[in-house]
C-alpha cells in the first residue's frame, strides 16, 4: 500500500503549485469587446492628461460591468479573443495587456458596438482580432 507524507517538502510544494495554477485559471472571466478609434480624450479617468496613454497604445474603456464606480481606472487586464460571429476573426494565440483609461458609456469616441464588457483601443483590438466586430473575450485582471 502506498501512502503520502503531506509534510514532505516536495509534495507540499507540488500541491501548492497545482492549486495556485488552478486558482489563476478560475479567475478568468468571459465577456465581450468592441473597438474605438481616436479621439480618446478627454477620458473619464484622467481628463486631457496625455500621460494616461501607455506608449504601446494598449488601453481600453471599461464597460459598466467592470467600471466599478471609477475604481477600474488604471487597472490592467490580460485579454484574449475566444470567438466571434464571423469565423476566423480571432488571432490564435494572441493575448494583449490593456490599461483602463476611460468609461465606455461616456467615451468621446463611440464603440463599434455599445454594451460590451471592454472597448479596446484600435491597436489593442487589432492585436487579438483581425476584423472589426464584437468579439467574445476572456480576461483577467493582473
Amino acid at each position: 500500500m502506498f501512502s503520502f507524507n503531506l509534510h514532505h517538502p516536495l509534495l507540499c510544494h507540488s500541491l501548492f503549485l497545482i492549486s495556485s495554477m488552478m486558482y489563476r485559471v478560475a479567475r478568468c472571466e468571459v465577456g465581450t469587446a468592441s473597438m474605438y478609434n481616436p479621439p480618446y480624450t478627454p477620458s473619464a479617468c484622467y481628463g486631457n492628461d496625455a500621460s494616461q496613454f501607455p506608449s504601446s497604445n494598449l488601453f481600453a474603456a471599461a464597460g459598466e460591468g467592470i467600471w466599478d464606480n471609477g475604481a477600474a481606472c488604471g487597472r490592467q487586464y490580460l485579454v484574449r479573443c475566444i470567438s466571434a460571429a464571423t469565423p476566423q476573426t480571432c488571432i490564435s494565440g494572441q493575448t494583449v495587456q490593456v490599461r483602463i483609461i476611460d468609461r465606455a458609456q461616456s467615451s468621446v469616441s463611440r464603440p463599434t458596438r455599445p454594451g460590451t464588457t471592454m472597448v479596446l483601443s484600435d491597436t489593442a483590438f487589432g492585436t487579438i482580432a483581425n476584423q472589426i466586430s464584437s468579439i467574445n473575450i476572456d480576461f483577467q485582471q493582473v
